[in-house]
């Protein structure tokens, strides 16, 4: 295995799918940085457990490294938190989008709340990657602000807080994500 290996991995949420929204627009940008992008189906709706994403995940995981960039989207950003609980490598990068964490209102809560009902190692999580980002809406449907607002504050982090983009959906109109490619650029 190339140590050195760029790539970058996009978690769905909650009936997503790796066509949808803005995955494939970061996917070819993200490309033409050199990295090397997988977007997985995940198990949703059905056998929406973390057991099953986390063997969804394992073909990917060997690839994980320095450079590594983890992206979660809605419940795959609560997928992620656990994901870097566990790994034993250091990424370069976790994105947080419209994350869920366990601050209600969540809409579709019992559908996440295996993910989330047991408390969060923190302390592992922040030192599981180098950067953070995390990307939050002042009107998201699905996930409270306070969703992105916690996970900010745990990892020491500026929330990047928008407002009117609601779950950072098609719906909402992302089927591109400027500001996340600007927000890591520097990091590229």
């Amino acid at each position: 295995m190339n140590l050195s290996m760029k790539n970058v991995l996009i978690i769905h949420g909650t009936e997503g799918y790796p066509e949808e929204n803005w995955f494939p627009w970061i996917k070819k940008q993200l490309e033409e940085f050199g990295y090397k992008v997988s977007v997985p189906q995940f198990p949703t709706p059905n056998n929406q457990m973390p057991e099953h994403w986390f063997a969804a995940l394992k073909p990917y995981e060997g690839d994980f490294n320095e450079e590594t960039i983890l992206i979660g989207h809605s419940c795959g950003g609560a997928f992620l938190l656990r994901v870097l609980e566990k790994i034993n490598t250091k990424v370069k990068a976790a994105v947080f989008v419209a994350a869920s964490a366990g601050v209600k209102p969540i809409k579709y809560y019992e559908v996440d709340r295996p993910f989330i009902e047991q408390p969060f190692n923190w302390e592992k999580i922040r030192n599981s990657a180098k950067h953070f980002f995390v990307f939050h809406s002042e009107d998201d449907p699905f996930i409270c602000l306070g969703n992105g607002e916690k996970i900010a504050l745990e990892l020491n982090v500026d929330l990047i807080k928008l407002k009117d983009a609601g779950h950072f959906n098609a719906k909402a109109g992302y089927t591109t994500f400027e500001l996340l490619l600007e927000k890591l650029r520097p990091i590229l």
